[in-house]
């Protein structure tokens, strides 16, 4: 059973008020809050055990290294890695990708290779895919989209049939329209075509239960501010046969092997891919976070958000001159959406005053706004904190945005 009340009470930004009124927050697809619980953690380990990691044999740098390897622990468990070691720890999805487009991509395409990216993608999963093509005078292959908002699985395929992809770079759910893409299928496909397949798992990954196992994925970029951690850390998933292929992202300390006065050899992964001093207090607060979603159950979040999907959508659906983008199923716990005219900045400073906070914008995914025909969207997006109290005040707030842009009146 999901308690949103006793939820909420450990997350100490849902307890003020925005202008007068309870906050409503309604934006974790851009960012999650944090629980006590996690800050708690992040607090711990600045007070007892702070220092370096991997460099020094005192009692503070071994509490440090020890906190920061049992967070990848945690990680590799959490997504079901075979090895602590498949883990890299990244500053977020966005690192993480183009990770693998610099370290992978750059070195193993060549000219005339092709590389499958998707309508659906956000920038960070295809703006580096678009520049490594480039570089590397590989083609560039864009998924479309069916009418109902889902991936044109027909298009792919006949892509893959090319004979050339190296390279599919995907999102598994779409941060505008939640749309969920069959990644199973698309890995399978993708590996009878011997290409290499690249899951941006942002969106996915603080909503439901992944086991890159059964998904037989190659990377999996995940961001930890979006499942209760701070913001400045994530990791990628590699096959580990992969990442030991691979040259490193960035050079310096901590990821080499041997230095020379003119060359230089690599350490093991994941050190390879961790240059510097890494952000040693995210990898505890995300490990806090991800005990506190196993806690819950990662089943558990799913079916919560996909009760509150459907009541948010048909709630929405009664509001006069709403568009609601993308399939109603099978999506993620979000909605994006615009109200008759108004520019979604006005729907959303409305909605702020009422102390509900909604992001508005083209989330980082123009090419998609684009086949909306639309230059923006609002989003609100749900999560293991929002109950249908809170959608019940984004729809009373929508009412205010009609009443002050004249359209009750029309």
């Amino acid at each position: 059973m999901f308690d949103v009340a006793k939820i909420k009470r450990d997350f100490p930004v849902l307890q003020q008020e925005i202008n007068g009124k309870p906050v409503a927050y309604l934006d974790s697809a851009a960012s999650s809050q944090l629980p006590r619980q996690v800050m708690e953690a992040m607090s711990r380990y600045y007070e007892t055990s702070h220092a370096n990691v991997h460099r020094g044999v005192h009692t503070l740098a071994e509490r440090a290294t020890s906190a920061y390897e049992e967070a990848r622990e945690k990680t590799a468990r959490f997504i079901n890695a075979p090895l602590p070691q498949n883990i890299i720890f990244t500053r977020g999805t966005t690192e993480a990708l183009n990770l693998v487009a610099y370290a992978y991509g750059l070195h193993k395409l060549q000219a005339g290779d092709g590389v499958i990216v998707t309508l659906l993608d956000h920038h960070s999963n295809l703006v580096p895919w678009q520049q490594i093509a480039k570089l590397r005078n590989a083609n560039l292959y864009m998924v479309e989209l069916t009418d109902e908002g889902l991936l044109n699985m027909d298009q792919f395929r006949s892509y893959l049939k090319q004979g050339n992809i190296k390279v599919v770079a995907v999102t598994h759910a779409s941060n505008v329209m939640g749309t969920i893409t069959p990644i199973k299928d698309i890995i399978r496909d993708a590996h009878q075509a011997g290409a290499v397949v690249v899951v941006d798992a942002a969106q996915s990954a603080p909503h439901m239960k992944i086991d890159v196992q059964e998904l037989d994925a190659d990377f999996l970029a995940v961001s930890g501010h979006k499942m209760l951690g701070p913001t400045g850390i994530g990791f990628l998933y590699g096959k580990g046969k992969l990442l030991d292929s691979m040259e490193p992202f960035q050079m310096g300390g901590s990821m080499i092997g041997l230095v020379n006065y003119f060359e230089s050899n690599w350490a093991e992964v994941p050190a390879r891919f961790e240059a510097g001093t890494p952000n040693i207090v995210g990898a505890v607060g995300l490990a806090a976070g991800i005990d506190y979603l196993t806690a819950l159950g990662m089943e558990q979040v799913e079916q919560h958000e996909r009760q509150l999907l459907a009541y948010a959508w048909d709630r929405l659906s009664q509001v006069e001159g709403i568009a609601l983008y993308g399939p109603r199923e099978p999506r993620t716990g979000l909605i994006a959406f615009n109200v008759d005219d108004t520019h979604p900045h006005d729907v959303s400073t409305v909605l702020d005053a009422e102390g509900v906070a909604v992001r508005a914008g083209h989330h980082c995914a123009q090419p998609l706004h684009k086949w909306l025909h639309t230059a923006a969207t609002n989003r609100a997006s749900f999560y293991i904190y929002n109950d249908q109290q809170d959608i019940d005040r984004l729809v009373s707030a929508l009412q205010r945005v009609k009443e002050m842009f004249g359209y009750v009146a029309r």
